[in-house]
């Protein structure tokens, strides 16, 4: 199945706090879309990895996402090296995006910033013609995509260019919740971690209204990029 958009996450929910009504407006505006977790999140303080393996197809059909895939590395301790980057360059192959999305580039959990890094040295690597991978015993052929966007997590790392979002924020909210494990719930005894706040969850909300404030509408999500933005004219931005 070849899809428009691959987005990748170091952990079930990575990308559906970093860009899930970005994912939520492609779909409706008839892209396929596709998710790869490098993690099960088994090192969460909450929850074990088949909650999340739960939560996270959940989440799935909320955002009606073509696909979605754990490449069951270790949480904490997968490497940007060859034997990962193998099995990410498969997953680009396989899928042939045009457009992937990844980790922040800088963030407060080490895992995100690895993640990031390994996607985008895979998807460099995937259109190397003598870099030889196979998935169901056939020999995959060389695909990069044309463009990596990294989306924005816990820092406020400021975006490069930023997406209207305003009418799928909900559907957003939604799938976040579907981690029910992981997030506020003022009903639980589990421990408090950075993310189970009121605030943190509410700051998901707050983040978009304020990007969205600065281009002139409800709501935005923010990305950066590792090459200049191209349009064809003025006319193309918003």
């Amino acid at each position: 199945m070849k899809l428009d958009i691959l987005a990748f996450g170091a952990h079930p929910d990575d990308v559906e706090l970093g860009c899930a009504a970005t994912i939520a407006k492609e779909i409706s505006l008839g892209k396929k879309v596709g998710i790869i977790d490098l993690t099960r999140g088994e090192l969460g303080t909450r929850g074990t990895a088949e909650i999340r393996d739960a939560e996270a197809n959940k989440a799935a059909e909320i955002l009606n996402i073509s696909v979605r895939e754990n490449l069951n590395f270790r949480d904490g301790f997968f490497k940007n090296n060859e034997k990962h980057q193998l099995e990410v360059i498969r997953m680009i192959r396989k899928y042939q995006p045009e457009i992937v999305l990844c980790n922040a580039i800088d963030d407060r959990h080490i895992d995100h910033s690895k993640g990031s890094k390994l996607v985008s040295d895979a998807c460099f690597l995937s259109g190397l013609l003598k870099i030889e991978t196979s998935c169901d015993g056939k020999i995959q052929q060389p695909w990069r995509p044309k463009l990596v966007y990294h989306y924005i997590q816990w820092k406020n790392i400021e975006p490069d260019f930023v997406v209207d979002v305003t009418g799928f924020m909900d559907i957003k909210i939604q799938a976040i919740l579907a981690y029910d494990s992981q997030f506020y719930n003022p009903n639980t005894n589990e421990p408090e971690t950075p993310i189970t706040s009121k605030n943190f969850l509410d700051s998901v909300k707050y983040r978009a209204q304020d990007f969205g404030r600065l281009i002139g509408t409800e709501y935005a999500e923010g990305f950066t990029v590792e090459r200049y933005l191209a349009v064809n004219s003025l006319g193309d931005l918003i």
